[in-house]
């Protein structure tokens, strides 16, 4: 014996009516626009630096590198402000921190570079490469709220409020 499905909104708004499925986009049709903007707006900036700044086969990859460093410092900043500071509009989060930075900083390609490394011979490179990006990033993530934190109570003393 099987449970009976749940109602959903548009069944118990009209009986009689033909059932209709409330749609979960619905509701998260922004969001998963936003996001996608985002992230080809992101995913478009991390190419562009892989463009400029290539990798050569078994050296250390600085582009990679940077990338998330950078985007884990922006990562920082961005969640101070928009959790502590000021309230912003309710896109603004997914659009920036999933889709922006989630689209330009790039971890699988992190792993990806580590295992070809590896792969090719250079077991120190991918082993200097593995600890100096984690390093970079949760160091970029913790000077940027501290940064960030420091400059708001000091921009809001400076103004009269608290």
């Amino acid at each position: 014996m099987t449970s009976p499905r749940p109602k959903t909104l548009d069944e118990t708004a009209s009986p009689g009516a033909p059932a209709r499925r409330a749609s979960v986009w619905r509701g998260q049709g922004p969001v998963v626009a936003v996001v996608a903007m985002g992230g080809a707006a992101g995913a478009s900036a991390r190419y562009g630096a892989a463009l400029l700044w290539p990798a050569q086969p078994g050296g250390f990859p600085w582009a990679t590198f940077w990338v998330n460093a950078a985007g884990c410092f922006v990562m920082g900043v961005l969640m101070v402000l928009i959790t502590e500071v000021w309230m912003p509009h309710r896109l603004v989060r997914p659009f920036f921190g999933t889709g922006v930075l989630g689209g330009f900083t790039t971890f699988s390609t992190y792993a990806v570079d580590i295992q070809r490394l590896m792969a090719g011979g250079h077991p120190r490179t991918a082993l200097a490469y593995l600890a100096a990006t984690l390093v970079a990033a949760l160091a970029a993530v913790w000077t940027a709220v501290v940064s960030t934190r420091l400059v708001s109570a000091r921009w809001n003393t400076g103004r009269g409020t608290s």
